[in-house]
């Protein structure tokens, strides 16, 4: 494998995987290091019924395993490690790789956002059979049915006004006495006829089966006077924020307050180190969603071709 290349994606998701569709297309002979959980959120989402052309819906591993597959069909090369260390001090750029030397002339920072989660046993048990972390991607399939939004901050509000479009009854559930949430945000949550707010609480248990169903309900705790009490609902959804995988570019790249990165020309993917460009969840405050983090890998990929164009010419 050559270790001087023109092109290396870091980050095997929808966006890394879009930019080396693109890349490997424009011949560039990409390199995408995937990390060690290939596809990012996708790989835990059973059903994605809302990325087009496929109406029937697909699962998130197989979209993945789909776009991997049209990636290396032209050309992309991967490898299922991490990059280790990075120096965007000068260019080409370094990289070590499983202890392995690299250098790249461009860089597609891809690495994602993780969900922040409750870290129950349970949860894990449950993901993608009725415990979710996006309203957007999954709140059809909660019809008719009532779930649970976790977390007091603006993000929970928004996940919970958008899920009565579909669910009969939204109980969001804080730890607290008083919301965090923006008083916009608070003032649409609490003027909905369907949201009512659990306070003082926290889900210690998420009760339910795969195979039966999905989830059948929670516990909760007082935070207050630790009793516990079981609570029937057919969904769970976490609404306590995303942690972006950014800890590589610290002190190297310009990050927001919450952690990711800030791109230098709005609009692009451009980033202030000439020749590094960033795509989807890892500079995504906002949307969020697979077809958006694909269409920013194809503008990472276009912006990184032009570049080296430029710097050829």
């Amino acid at each position: 494998m050559d270790k001087n290349r023109k092109v290396v994606i870091i980050g095997g998701g929808p966006a890394g995987l879009t930019a080396a569709i693109y890349s490997s297309r424009a011949n560039l002979k990409p390199l995408l290091v995937e990390g060690y959980q290939p596809g990012g959120q996708l790989t835990i989402t059973t059903d994605v019924e809302n990325f087009p052309a496929f109406p029937e819906g697909i699962t998130g591993p197989d979209l993945i395993e789909n776009m991997h597959r049209q990636a290396e069909r032209f050309g992309t090369e991967f490898l299922d490690s991490e990059v280790e260390k990075i120096d965007l001090s000068r260019r080409p750029f370094p990289l070590t790789i499983d202890g392995e030397e690299y250098t790249a002339e461009t860089v597609i920072i891809a690495t994602g956002a993780t969900a922040r989660w409750l870290g129950l046993e349970s949860e894990k048990k449950l993901m993608g059979y009725g415990v979710s972390a996006c309203a957007t991607c999954d709140g059809f399939f909660f019809t008719d049915k009532e779930v649970i939004v976790v977390g007091g901050g603006d993000t929970a509000m928004e996940e919970a006004v958008f899920l009565t479009r579909f669910a009969s009854k939204v109980t969001i559930v804080h730890r607290r006495d008083e919301l965090r949430a923006s008083k916009t945000m608070q003032k649409l949550a609490q003027g909905n006829p369907k949201i009512e707010i659990k306070w003082n609480s926290i889900v210690v248990e998420i009760l339910g089966d795969q195979t039966a169903g999905g989830v059948t309900g929670v516990v909760f705790e007082n935070t207050q006077d630790r009793s516990r009490e079981e609570f029937k609902c057919d969904g769970v959804f976490m609404g306590i924020g995303h942690i972006p995988n950014t800890r590589l570019f610290v002190d190297q790249l310009e990050l927001d307050e919450n952690g990711y990165l800030v791109k230098a020309d709005p609009g692009t993917s451009r980033l202030a180190i000439p020749g590094v460009f960033a795509a989807g969840d890892v500079a995504d405050t906002r949307y969020r969603q697979a077809i958006t983090a694909a269409g920013s890998g194809c503008q990472a990929a276009i912006d990184a071709e032009r570049f080296l164009e430029e710097q050829a010419s």
